[in-house]
């Protein structure tokens, strides 16, 4: 079986587009999980998989997701697929979230790899502010909560910045990859 890398990173640090940049330069034997959220298709720029509320708790009752949270006033879900792919030897990039890393760890173990995606306080308010999803105050309380959290990163999260160029950070990020598929391989050898 192969690793599950969980990228977290605070609301605008750039994980939606760093997943679409993986997506579009694409290792072989790398797979990006699409999450299931309870929001609309078009909402956002995440490439997600929209469900009704009704359509979440049906799939959830069912066993169909690996992971699952609620955050934002949404319900997250990542689907039982990821474990089929990881069992036929891909590794597997899922959208994680903070607060949700240690029911990962205890699904996964040591197959789980936390990565932490880092920007600084300026680039992210810039961030926040260009994509006009949330208000000032809002803004505040994302930024009081990216503060909060690089002030007590998980145990074992492996970071990357991204305050530079996205194709920097997709570098490292597919480095990271190559890295653990050498690993992990070398470990299935032994």
């Amino acid at each position: 079986m192969s690793r599950l890398l969980y990228l977290m990173g605070a609301s605008g640090s750039g994980k939606d587009s760093l997943l679409e940049a993986l997506r579009r330069e694409l290792p072989a034997g790398v797979a990006v999980a699409h999450r299931y959220i309870t929001r609309a298709a078009d909402a956002g720029c995440e490439n997600h998989i929209a469900l009704s509320e009704a359509e979440f708790i049906q799939r959830q009752q069912q066993g169909l997701f690996a992971l699952q949270w609620q955050a934002h006033e949404c319900r997250y879900g990542v689907g039982i697929e990821i474990d089929s792919w990881m069992q036929l030897g891909c590794q597997v990039v899922v959208n994680g979230s903070r607060a949700h890393l240690e029911s990962a760890r205890q699904r996964y173990g040591t197959l789980l790899l936390p990565v932490c995606l880092q920007v600084s306080e300026a680039v992210l308010a810039e961030r926040l502010t260009r994509r006009g999803r949330e208000d000032a105050t809002q803004i505040a309380c994302r930024l009081h909560r990216a503060r909060e959290y690089d002030n007590a990163l998980p145990s074992g999260c492996q970071r990357l910045n991204n305050d530079g160029e996205l194709q920097d950070t997709l570098r490292a990020l597919r480095e990271l990859l190559s890295r653990q598929k050498r690993t992990h391989g070398e470990m299935q050898e032994s």
